[in-house]
C-alpha cells in the first residue's frame, strides 16, 4: 500500500508539473533577441499583447554582433524564439550555420508582400527569415549645428570628403553595426573597390568619432556632439517626425534592403513566435511602422497610400543604376569588417592627423600658387600623400576570392590575425608617411 500511495503522489506531482508547463506554454511567453530601438519593439510588444491577451513578450536587447554570438552560444539549449534585426547579413550567416528554423507564411499574410525590392529579395527564398520593414541608408545632420559652423547640407557620399567637414562627422564601425556594414558595402559596390575605399578613407579622416553602437550616431547628432552622421533612415525620419532640428537625405547610391525577423532553431515557443511574425507582417502590424517614433518603411506597397505626408515610398525611389550583389556582400562580410577596423577604426587618430595635414598643405599650396610661385614639387608630394592615405592594403580580386574569404569566417579564422597584423602595420606606415609628405609640401 505504501508504494501505491507514494506512486500516486509522484503521479500527481508529475501531472501537476505537466499542467503547469502547459499553462506556461498557454501563457505564451515569447523571447525575442533584437538590436532594434526600444521605441520600436515596445510599440509592437504592447500591440501584440493587447491583440493576444495572456501572451507575454520578453525582449533581450543586444547589438547585432552580440545577438549572433548569443544565438550561437545558446544553440545547444535555445532560450529564445525570435531574432529581429535590420542587418540581413546576420541572418544569412545564422542560416548558413544552421541556427534558424524554416517557416512558411500563411497565404493571407504573404499575398500582400512582393517578392523583392529592386534586386533584393524581401524574404529568404528558403523561408528562414522574412523582411518586415525596408530600410535605406544615408546622412543625418543637425540643422542648427550646420548653421553655426556655416556648413552645407550634403547630398552624396562624396560630399562627406570635403575638408569643411573635418571633425564634424560620425559613424559606427561595420563590425559593430550590421546596418553600417551594409552602408560600407553599398559605397564599395556603388563606386567600385578603389574609389569606394578612397571615399571611405577620406570620410574616415573627417570623423570626429567612430561610435560603439549605431544608436550613438543619431544621438550625437541630435545632441550637437557632432554635426553629421551616417545612419539607417529611420533614425533620421523618426527624429524629423518628432520635431527635432535635424534633416536626412538618401544619397543616389544606397540600396533599399529589408530588416528581418526569423525563428531561432529549437526555440521554446515556436507556435506563438510564428503568431508574432504573422502579426508583424500583417496590414495591422505594418501600419504601426508609420508611428512617428518608429518611422520605418512597410513591405506592403499598398499601405503607402495611408502614409504620413512626405513619407518616403521605397517602391518609387529605386535607382536603376544601383546594383547590389547580395552574395558578394555576405561572402566577404568578415573581411570587410576586419579591414575597415584596421585601416579606419583602430587607426582613426593617425588617419585624421594625416588628412588634417593634407588639408593644411592644400591651402598653403593654393596660396603660393595664387602668388605665382612654382608649386610643382609640392603638388607632387601632396599627390603621393593622398595616394598613401586613400588606399587599402588588399586588391579587389583578393578581397572577392571565396577561398580567401573563408579565412575571415567563423569556422576557419586561423589566418585572420596574420592578415590583420599586416593591414595594421601598412596603415600605420602609410598614414605616418602621408603626414610627413604633406608637411614637406608646406615647406
Amino acid at each position: 500500500m505504501k508504494m501505491t500511495f507514494v506512486s500516486a503522489m509522484l503521479l500527481g506531482m508529475i501531472l501537476s508539473i505537466l499542467v503547469t508547463a502547459q499553462d506556461a506554454q498557454a501563457a505564451g511567453e515569447i523571447v525575442i533577441v533584437t538590436s532594434l530601438p526600444k521605441d520600436l519593439f515596445e510599440t509592437y510588444t504592447k500591440a501584440f499583447e493587447s491583440r493576444y491577451p495572456g501572451t507575454k513578450v520578453v525582449v533581450k536587447s543586444k547589438k547585432t554582433s552580440a545577438a549572433v554570438a548569443y544565438i550561437r552560444e545558446t544553440a545547444s539549449r535555445p532560450d529564445s524564439d525570435i531574432l529581429w534585426a535590420s542587418a540581413v547579413d546576420a541572418f544569412a550567416v545564422l542560416k548558413q550555420e544552421g541556427f534558424l528554423a524554416p517557416h512558411t507564411l500563411p497565404q493571407e499574410v504573404a499575398q500582400h508582400i512582393p517578392a523583392s525590392i529592386g534586386p533584393y529579395p524581401i524574404h529568404d527564398p528558403d523561408g528562414m527569415y522574412f523582411g518586415c520593414a525596408l530600410s535605406g541608408y544615408g546622412m543625418m545632420w543637425n540643422t542648427l549645428y550646420l548653421q553655426a559652423y556655416k556648413l552645407k547640407a550634403p547630398k552624396e557620399w562624396t560630399d562627406l570628403t570635403d575638408p569643411a567637414y573635418h571633425g564634424h562627422l560620425a559613424m559606427s564601425a561595420p563590425s559593430r553595426s550590421g546596418t553600417t556594414h551594409l552602408t560600407v558595402e553599398a559605397i564599395l559596390q556603388g563606386y567600385g573597390w578603389d574609389e569606394g575605399w578612397e571615399i571611405l578613407l577620406n570620410m574616415g579622416g573627417n570623423m570626429a568619432v567612430i561610435t560603439e553602437r549605431s544608436f550613438g550616431v543619431p544621438q550625437g547628432v541630435i545632441n550637437g556632439e557632432f554635426g553629421l552622421g551616417i545612419v539607417i533612415d529611420f533614425f533620421g525620419l523618426s527624429a524629423i517626425a518628432s520635431g527635432l532640428p535635424v534633416d536626412f537625405v538618401y544619397p543616389s547610391i544606397t540600396p533599399i534592403v529589408p530588416a528581418n525577423i526569423g525563428l531561432i532553431k529549437g526555440g521554446p515557443n515556436p507556435g506563438d513566435a510564428k503568431r508574432f511574425i504573422h502579426f508583424l507582417l500583417s496590414e495591422e502590424g505594418q501600419r504601426l511602422l508609420f508611428d512617428p517614433k518608429i518611422s520605418r518603411l512597410p513591405v506592403i506597397p499598398e499601405l503607402y497610400a495611408q502614409a504620413p505626408k512626405g513619407f518616403p515610398n521605397p517602391f518609387r525611389m529605386q535607382n536603376p543604376d544601383m546594383t547590389f550583389d547580395i552574395d558578394l556582400s555576405q561572402r566577404r562580410y568578415g573581411l570587410i569588417n576586419a579591414l575597415f577596423d584596421h585601416v579606419v577604426t583602430y587607426r582613426l587618430k593617425s588617419l585624421k592627423d594625416a588628412w588634417k595635414t593634407i588639408y593644411e598643405a592644400e591651402a598653403a599650396i593654393q596660396k603660393r600658387k595664387s602668388r605665382g610661385e612654382d608649386v610643382a614639387q609640392a603638388t607632387a608630394l601632396l599627390a603621393e600623400a593622398r595616394t598613401l592615405v586613400s588606399r587599402v592594403p588588399i586588391r579587389e580580386e583578393r578581397a572577392n576570392d571565396p577561398a580567401f574569404n573563408l579565412d575571415f569566417s567563423r569556422e576557419t579564422a586561423g589566418l585572420q590575425a596574420k592578415y590583420e597584423t599586416e593591414w595594421d602595420a601598412a596603415a600605420k606606415t602609410n598614414y605616418a608617411r602621408a603626414k610627413r609628405l604633406a608637411t614637406q609640401a608646406m615647406d
